[in-house]
């Protein structure tokens, strides 16, 4: 069954998208199932939180209203140096950490893994801050773009290697507010912005 666009979706954005991967009901039902999970095995132990800003802010809100146990939560934000560094996962943390992590169950969260080269970078790094323990839970995986081999605790969708909108996820910053995940049409994302 082929999902149509919402006709609430702004334009130029609807005729950007060539077609609806995942819809707002099925993204709304994993974040909770996710969030089910999450309290069940974090049960007694107040976990933190930590996202990456900017993609990750809708995914993080959804999600944290889904875990229904006592809980923290803590932002961090990055750069790329350049193409070159990004494609081996170095970055430039332009905001850090405010809450120490040392002996805290921390659960990254995170948007969507590609390459995993970023979050693996991310990851030995706030391993080193020395945490009672480290968890991912990712909304979207990529695992045919993978070259870094991480494997997310939690996992909302596996996704085909699609460029995919929506839902946080942009293209220069645009389409972060839809509501639903589009696969965004080849020469939209093939033109000058």
């Amino acid at each position: 069954m082929k999902k149509t666009i919402p006709a609430t979706t702004p334009e130029p954005y609807a005729r950007d998208i060539a077609r609806v991967l995942i819809e707002e009901e099925a993204l709304q039902q994993r974040i909770a199932e996710m969030g089910a999970i999450i309290s069940r095995d974090y049960e007694g132990k107040r976990p933190l939180f930590v996202g990456v800003l900017k993609g990750v802010l809708f995914f993080m809100a959804d999600l944290l209203r889904a875990v229904h146990i006592p809980l923290e939560v803590d932002f961090m934000s990055i750069s790329s140096y350049s193409p070159e560094t990004r494609d081996h996962g170095m970055v430039r943390i332009i905001k850090d950490l405010e809450t120490p992590l040392e002996g805290r169950h921390v659960i990254f969260v995170e948007d969507m893994i590609d390459t995993g080269l970023t979050l693996g970078y991310l990851l030995r790094l706030l391993a080193a801050r020395n945490p009672a323990s480290l968890e991912v839970a990712v909304l979207f995986d990529k695992p045919s773009r993978r070259i870094l081999n991480i494997q997310p605790r939690y996992l909302g969708f596996r996704l085909p290697d699609l460029f995919v909108v929506g839902y946080g996820l942009d293209y220069h910053e645009l389409y972060r507010n839809l509501p639903f995940i589009g696969v965004l049409k080849p020469n939209v994302f093939r033109s000058p912005p």
